[in-house]
């Protein structure tokens, strides 16, 4: 679910289910054999003829015992055996796997860890072998177009990231888009979109880039280069999608956040245990739409809220806006309760009335005049897409982005749900 305000745009249009932490009790280390504590004994015993002969100090042995002890030549087996143990040995010496270490990470920065893996499937199920399609309406002609998933990933990632944001990023925007996709596709779920057609091609869904406008977009090489990267971050995170308790998570992402994610019931209804406050501070270091401010008319902010009369009443036609007080602000720092004059107002409901790009927003009254504020765009649940792009700057991985906005999540292969 992608907030209205929230996507970035690039030349067309602009945060996965338990957590999975591992380990393992250490075992006692073994030695590869047990050491014998018994006394040693003599490999054979000495023959009781052998005496010391006359003027010597050495024991003499009878002539039977004296080719003991010599290097005799090696015969035809004993070459035989010798070679065929080399032929053996040898290539597995030089196949041997060695042991590679990563490279400390850069001062102030995590270790990156490896790649997405799905950390649990369910091996009692056969992998899908039917290709999964997706059905997408077009709003610009109102048709519907049929793809294979990973191809309609490509296109919601090419639509809803720009190519230069980190790669790492660019995949963790993979794994969501997907995953938000066969949430819908598991359930049935059509909501909002045509008869005929699993979703729409707007923030209504997910932003979805047309194979037509693609391949127009191919025809410029620099263009080719940036749809190429984005291909191979959708074939890098291929099948994989996030999970909580087994099943796909409702994968909401928006554009920049204010320095904080939100708690899902703080911006819809249900409280969802994977989408709670985190914090984000890299918006503010690289987003260009961390901080907007914008003026409105009083008489416009007052007509948009069902508030002309309450000036009136307040000010006897004076022009003054009614007085405004913070009642409450949510875990992510935004406005959740206001009131203006009499009435109050939830920050989400001010934020749509007033077309504001994030709830938590300061104002100032200059004459007729209102002066507003706001810090970060879109609803704020789940992955911040600008905070992906600078986690990915930091040396993070996609596994460990993900993992961050989306608390307690798993990942899985999409293929053993479908």
């Amino acid at each position: 679910m992608k907030d209205s305000r929230a996507r970035i745009r690039i030349p067309v249009v602009p945060p996965a289910d338990e957590a999975a932490g591992r380990g393992s009790e250490p075992g006692k280390l073994l030695s590869a054999r047990e050491q014998d504590t018994s006394e040693s004994r003599p490999l054979y015993a000495v023959p009781a003829q052998i005496k010391a002969q006359p003027g010597s100090k050495r024991a003499t042995r009878p002539k039977t015992f004296r080719t003991w002890g010599r290097r005799l030549p090696p015969g035809p087996i004993a070459v035989l055996t010798g070679l065929i143990l080399m032929a053996l040995i040898l290539p597995a010496v030089l196949v041997w796997p060695r042991g590679t270490h990563p490279q400390p990470a850069p001062p102030g920065k995590i270790q990156p860890d490896t790649t997405v893996q799905p950390e649990s499937t369910d091996t009692k199920k056969p992998a899908q072998t039917k290709a999964v399609k997706v059905s997408v309406f077009l709003s610009s002609t109102g048709t519907i177009e049929t793809l294979p998933l990973e191809d309609y990933i490509a296109g919601v990632v090419a639509a809803e990231m720009p190519p230069e944001f980190g790669y790492e990023a660019l995949k963790a925007q993979a794994i969501a888009a997907r995953t938000f996709i066969v949430r819908r596709l598991l359930a049935n779920d059509t909501s909002g979109a045509p008869k005929g057609a699993d979703v729409t091609d707007t923030v209504q869904h997910q932003v979805y880039l047309p194979l037509s406008a693609i391949r127009q977009q191919e025809k410029d090489p620099q263009r080719a280069a940036e749809l190429a990267s984005i291909r191979k971050a959708v074939k890098e995170t291929k099948d994989i999608i996030m999970t909580y308790k087994g099943k796909p998570i409702t994968a909401s992402f928006f554009s920049t956040s204010n320095g904080y994610t939100e708690n899902s019931e703080d911006v819809w209804t249900a409280s969802v245990p994977y989408l709670r406050s985190v914090p984000s501070p890299w918006d503010q270091k690289i987003a260009p739409g961390y901080k907007e401010t914008i003026t409105m008319k009083t008489t416009d902010v007052l007509d948009k809220l069902g508030l002309r009369g309450e000036a009136v009443r307040a000010a006897s036609g004076s022009g003054i806006f009614p007085e405004i007080k913070i009642l409450s602000t949510t875990a992510g720092h935004r406005i959740k309760s206001i009131r203006i004059g009499d009435a109050v107002f939830k920050g989400t409901d001010l934020r749509q009335r007033l077309g504001l790009r994030s709830s938590e927003f300061t104002w100032t009254i200059r004459g007729d005049q209102m002066v507003i504020t706001t810090y970060g765009n879109g609803h704020g649940v789940g992955m911040s897409q600008w905070g992906a792009n600078g986690m990915a700057k930091e040396g993070y991985t996609a596994t460990q982005i993900l993992k961050h906005y989306y608390t307690g999540i798993n990942f899985a292969k999409a293929s053993q749900l479908l």
